[in-house]
């Protein structure tokens, strides 16, 4: 094979696949970036990109064109994922006014997840 041939083919290759990296790309970005887990992590390090993770999933709503309930659904994901960060925090934090902060962040948080689930339920098409 020449040079000509394979720099040909390599294009041909980056013009199939740049439009779905890229998609993929703003995908990540809209998503927090979605990370791995790199060898090595502390556990706390593996729990919050787990709970990033999920968190951004949850977010990733199919929308209504109702800004209401697509608010309302987009943040019940939101608020979970804060809890579960709060969750963390109190598993491995050591800081006595981050952890209050984290119950009260749970505290709140759970009372707003069933006030929307309450709303969706009653206003919800």
């Amino acid at each position: 094979m020449n040079a000509k041939t394979l720099f040909l083919g390599a294009a041909l290759a980056l013009a199939v696949t740049l439009p779905a990296t890229a998609q993929e790309a703003d995908h990540s970005a809209h998503q927090g970036m979605a990370m791995e887990t790199p060898a090595g992590q502390s556990p706390s390090t593996e729990a919050f990109i787990a709970a990033n993770t999920k968190m951004h999933e949850g977010m990733a709503i199919d929308f209504t064109g109702n800004a209401d309930e697509d608010f309302v659904r987009g943040m019940i994901a939101h608020h979970q994922g804060a809890i579960d960060m709060a969750k963390i925090e109190l598993q491995y934090g050591k800081d006595e006014s981050l952890r209050k902060l984290a119950e009260d962040i749970i505290t709140a948080q759970e009372g707003e997840i069933r006030m929307m689930e309450d709303w969706l339920a009653k206003n919800a098409k």
